[in-house]
């Protein structure tokens, strides 16, 4: 995409995402009340934090306030999946629907198209408590405040989104070829309950699937080790940032093969 397209992506969004927001909070009570919900839900996570470190001081090694940091890491690389790709979990239903078809008759990125239709907000209560835990962990851990370890932390919270991201692609993908994608979803997105864990509690063949073939473990362990052992980075968390965007890419190619498969045949 060349700069001029992308200034009008970015301007076309604008508009849709002033629109988008409008509507909802013309709802107001809605939107509080689910935001309520977020947090609500966000909190149950760290209460079963304190009540399983009361009686486990450390697990593998990691203690409370660095396995809160972890878990505070993982809700705000979740964000973005969670505002700007919930529309991903009503594609399903526009294909089976037959009404995913409009979006092919724009002279617009379809996938953008799509995608830009909806903005959950939210996702601002999660992001507001995953930064929330991270700043009291980052206190009791006692981590320096620098401008570099901050440009760090953002890099590697983004790097974390990625991999979130490319995997909701590619499951909300399937369901240009399986009928009942919707099960590859939810499975898809239950399995970001694993990202607050350090993957080193995972062993043998989990450890491997959870590194390379679902990569859960780049949601928040891998990048946040930039920031929690600065002095003690493995390899993987160094090269996160490129495996990210590569996929990314991926994922978007395959969403954009299923279009294609639709556009020709239909679903």
């Amino acid at each position: 995409m060349q700069k001029r397209g992308l200034i009008f992506y970015a301007r076309m969004y604008r508009k849709i995402l002033v629109q988008d927001l409008k509507s909802k909070m013309s709802y107001r009570a809605d939107f509080v009340i689910s935001t309520f919900g977020m947090i609500m839900t966000n909190l149950s996570g760290f209460v079963t934090f304190l009540i399983l470190f009361r009686n486990f001081p450390t697990i593998n090694g990691w203690d409370y306030y660095h396995m809160l940091f972890l878990y505070g890491f993982s809700l705000v690389a979740l964000t973005p999946v969670q505002c700007f790709f919930d529309n991903n979990w009503n594609l399903r239903f526009m294909v089976q629907s037959g009404d995913f078809i409009k979006y092919c008759f724009r002279p617009v990125n379809v996938f953008f198209y799509f995608i830009s239709e909806v903005f959950d907000v939210k996702g601002l209560g999660q992001l507001a408590f995953g930064i929330g835990t991270i700043v009291y962990a980052w206190v009791h851990i006692g981590i320096p405040v620098t401008p570099l370890v901050i440009v760090k932390l953002i890099v590697y919270l983004l790097t974390a989104s990625l991999f979130m991201i490319a995997l909701m692609n590619f499951a909300a993908a399937t369901c240009f070829w399986i009928k009942g994608s919707g099960y590859v979803m939810v499975i898809m997105f239950r399995f970001k309950d694993f990202a607050k864990y350090p993957a080193s509690i995972f062993s043998g063949i989990f450890k491997v699937i959870f590194t390379f073939i679902i990569p859960i473990a780049f949601i928040a362990y891998y990048p946040s080790l930039v920031i929690l052992q600065p002095g003690n980075v493995p390899p993987l968390s160094w090269i996160s940032p490129l495996f990210g965007i590569v996929f990314v890419y991926l994922s978007y190619k395959f969403w954009m093969l299923g279009v294609r498969k639709y556009d020709f045949t239909g679903s």
